[in-house]
């Protein structure tokens, strides 16, 4: 698994960096190209040369070292299979959160589309500030995987948890990321996100209030996974993901008639929509003027689109639900002949319309339920992703 990959190993200005030199000795052991990338702080605690010495190449240790040696931060970014930094510390935690590429370290890691692990280390007191969790939660929420840190004897002499994982327990990350990274290599996956809108008038629609945040999770897990990926989205405020095939609906109807094209020839469909259940039964040609005290709708069935699209993909349905969980998605399950059903309860705020986290249960049609605790919807989307993968590879 780590056999001519190239890793971008970053080593930041913690104590534990002295640990960074088995890592890449470790790594460089098993087959992997590393190139290190030290922080200024860390060149204190360990020289360059250490880590020249163990992987056998150039240490970057500066943006104008970089340039001077022709090896930049964007090359690297390009030719890394993944990046690992460790140990990370607070601070370049809280400028990767914020996005800020003021040294090499950092500017690598924005330029880079390559998966990117994170193992802190630091103060038991700064890991648990709510600055740095909260740091820490925007980087999982964007697909970076944290790992540890974990209890132990910190370098202040205190016990607590803030200290850097084992190095076995990295490597370990790197090979399953760098497994997963791939799984889904030559598979096309269609993903539906946003709420459609369906028509009153030209000014006004009946809609719902989905932030279209967890289908675009799941697009681009799916495509750093290595999936070619449509993603059909109605109406939101995201910016479009790269390297993803974006296609923008606004009604029910428009994305039914999408996603029939783009399931020709899927692996899995995957329905993240809040598809609008009903639409008027004919929508004003011209804005309704305000007239009288009330106004009465007509509405008809929107096409369900999981029960219409048949083929011989794998089909994931998501059900939104405020009481009986479990019991409403399972026969949703049933209904639209799902391989999979996520469910969520909508009225908990931080699984709702709109939030950057999700708590999910998973069902399938072998009668497993798996209840998933609060998770970022990236997090979520991982998940998925693995019962997805498990399923195409049978099927």
């Amino acid at each position: 698994m780590l056999a001519d990959k190239t890793v971008v190993l970053g080593v930041s200005g913690s104590i534990a960096a002295y640990k960074a030199a088995d890592l890449a000795s470790k790594l460089t052991q098993a087959g992997a190209r590393v190139n290190v990338v030290m922080t200024e702080a860390a060149t204190r605690l360990v020289t360059p040369l250490t880590f020249r010495s163990l992987t056998g190449r150039p240490v970057i240790t500066s943006l104008w070292e970089s340039s001077e040696s022709g090896i930049g931060h964007i090359t690297l970014a390009d030719t890394a299979d993944i990046v690992v930094i460790a140990p990370a510390t607070a601070n370049v935690i809280a400028r990767l959160a914020a996005g800020i590429a003021d040294d090499m370290l950092t500017a690598t890691v924005l330029a880079t589309r390559a998966p990117v692990i994170i193992a802190p280390a630091m103060h038991a007191n700064m890991f648990h500030n709510p600055v740095t969790r909260d740091n820490l939660a925007r980087l999982r929420a964007r697909g970076f995987t944290i790992v540890g840190p974990v209890y132990g004897r910190l370098a202040s002499g205190d016990t607590g948890e803030g200290r850097l994982v084992e190095i076995e327990q990295i490597i370990d990350a790197v090979r399953e990321v760098l497994k997963r990274s791939a799984d889904l290599s030559g598979r096309h996956i269609v993903v539906t996100a946003g709420g459609t809108q369906e028509p009153i008038d030209p000014a006004r629609h009946i809609g719902n209030r989905s932030s279209g945040k967890m289908g675009h999770a799941l697009a681009e897990a799916a495509r750093d996974r290595g999936a070619e990926v449509t993603l059909i989205t109605a109406p939101t405020h995201l910016p479009e993901p790269a390297g993803i095939e974006v296609i923008r609906v606004r009604t029910a109807t428009e994305m039914r008639e999408a996603v029939v094209e783009a399931v020709k020839e899927a692996s899995a469909l995957i329905m993240a929509a809040a598809v609008a259940d009903y639409q008027p039964k004919n929508p004003a040609q011209a804005k309704i003027q305000k007239q009288s005290p009330g106004l009465t709708l007509e509405l008809v069935r929107t096409p369900d689109i999981l029960s219409e699209v048949k083929g011989s993909f794998i089909k994931v349905g998501f059900a939104a639900e405020s009481e009986d969980l479990v019991a409403n998605a399972r026969k949703k399950l049933a209904q639209k002949g799902l391989d999979l059903i996520v469910a969520n309860d909508i009225t908990e705020p931080e699984s709702g319309f709109g939030a950057d986290t999700n708590k999910v249960t998973i069902l399938d049609k072998q009668g497993n339920v798996e209840s998933l605790p609060l998770m970022s919807k990236r997090e979520v989307a991982e998940r998925i992703l693995d019962r997805v993968v498990g399923l195409v590879l049978t099927k």
